[in-house]
């Protein structure tokens, strides 16, 4: 066993020289052969060994069960580092499940650690039949065909490299290396979902084949290879279809649409992951709300996901941490000429010149002698009505901007300049009529993060 451990390290590099390794130390079977195959492999080979243990304070043994590992370590002269947590008050504080309040607080736990001791690799004493119950485990709960990979021999900073052995192999090399360690009663709880797995759904699936834990864990093998596949070609097309602004990230609902399903439902759940650092708490249906949105007739649409808002506007699906705040109403006096701030942060300038320079998105222009002060800026109100230039007669603003596609966050955060009627859209469109024709013109341009002196003047019909 001692050579295939090694060979299991080599052949899929998980170990580099000189790298410093952690391993997490519960003093259960499992994690006991990990530490002792580990020792045997660095006396061959140049790198560090530590080991890290949780004292879960979840049986009232757990203190006797942390200062086993110590003595362990100790005779091993292998440095440990002890945590102890209440992870039943956790649990109960946080209302989650004790399990899996277990696992989290147990991988922080290990991921400080190794940071702070500078330890490349984390290394888990899961093997085959954990492999199996994982899978299980995920089926039930309804995962995708991503969640059914179970766990990986690598998924960085962790390696299991006992993942391909058997829970009798591992025990047969305990026994006949007269290998002590501790037995937790608590994996025989049949509250515990996984126990229940353990003890009656597998041994109830080996009626039916002897080897479904093999099969099972072969099984994930072969996702794993599909899904590296998967992961780089969905990586790829995101990067085509995506891009980064103001917080969020945008997608192209066309392009997203234009995709084989197969492909599509994993490109979404790779820009959630980029969304949210991870797709912890993320079930099938989630996945599915969010290919719905593309479907959907209404053209804006949002939902709620876990730590993550996704939302369809027009052609774009946005996908947020949390979702927009609506911008709040805003009113503003303009007396004369001058320089007025926006609450968005933008600026509008209100002069008066000779002759006319043109206009552009966002510079408009109005004969002076037919505007009269003082005005006014404010944010769009319902029962906004707008003549825009290049129709004819009044529209409700609102159907107008749902015409242009501009979404209900823009809207809101629209600056709206008013005299006798709605003067411009700025940014969007001005009113009809009231054009220079000859004499002094009163010019207005949005400025938004540029400097002073320079002109916002792109030309054509504003």
């Amino acid at each position: 066993m001692q050579k295939a451990f090694n060979r299991v390290l080599s052949v899929n590099r998980l170990v580099l020289p000189g790298d410093r390794i952690l391993v997490g130390l519960s003093g259960g079977g499992d994690s006991m052969a990990l530490l002792l195959l580990f020792r045997e492999f660095s006396r061959h080979f140049p790198c560090t060994l530590l080991a890290a243990h949780l004292d879960h304070g979840i049986r009232p043994e757990s203190a006797s069960d942390a200062e086993f590992v110590r003595s362990v370590c100790a005779d091993l002269e292998i440095k440990l580092f002890i945590h102890r947590t209440d992870v039943p008050a956790l649990a109960t504080r946080d209302g989650k499940n004790l399990e899996e309040t277990a696992r989290e607080v147990r991988r922080q736990f290990l991921r400080e650690t190794a940071r702070v001791r500078e330890c490349r690799r984390i290394a888990l004493g899961h093997h085959r039949d954990d492999q199996a119950e994982t899978f299980l485990h995920r089926l039930m709960r309804g995962t995708g065909i991503s969640g059914l990979v179970a766990m990986r021999m690598e998924s960085d900073p962790f390696i299991r490299p006992l993942l391909h052995f058997s829970r009798d192999r591992i025990a047969e090399w305990l026994v006949e290396n007269h290998v002590s360690f501790i037995d937790d009663p608590s994996n025989r709880d049949s509250r515990f979902t996984r126990n229940r797995i353990r003890h009656e759904l597998l041994p109830l699936m080996e009626t039916f084949n002897p080897r479904i834990r093999e099969h099972l864990s072969g099984l994930c093998d072969r996702f794993a290879r599909e899904e590296e596949f998967w992961e780089e070609e969905s990586g790829r097309v995101l990067q085509e279809t995506a891009e980064w602004a103001n917080g969020e990230l945008r997608l192209d609902r066309e392009r997203l649409l234009c995709l084989h399903p197969a492909l599509r439902i994993r490109v979404l759940r790779r820009a959630l992951r980029e969304v949210r650092g991870s797709l912890r708490g993320i079930a099938a249906r989630h996945l599915e709300s969010m290919e719905n949105l593309l479907d959907r007739d209404k053209p804006q649409a949002d939902i709620d996901l876990p730590g993550a808002w996704a939302g369809r506007r027009y052609e774009r699906i946005l996908l947020r941490q949390a979702a927009p705040v609506p911008a709040e109403p805003f009113v503003i006096e303009i007396k004369g000429p001058g320089e007025f701030p926006l609450p968005d942060g933008r600026r509008l300038i209100v002069e008066r010149d000779e002759n006319p320079c043109g206009e552009g998105r966002k510079v408009v222009e109005f004969s002076a002698g037919k505007i009269v002060f003082p005005l006014t800026v404010r944010s769009f109100r319902p029962g906004d009505r707008f003549r825009p230039s290049g129709m004819s007669g009044t529209r409700k603003l609102k159907d107008f901007l749902i015409d242009q596609k501009i979404n209900r966050e823009t809207r809101r955060s629209l600056a709206l300049v008013i005299g006798d009627e709605i003067l411009w859209v700025a940014g969007v469109r001005r009113c009809q009529g009231m054009r220079p024709e000859g004499g002094a013109v009163l010019r207005f341009i949005l400025r938004e993060d540029i400097s002073d002196n320079q002109l916002v003047n792109s030309r054509g019909l504003c």
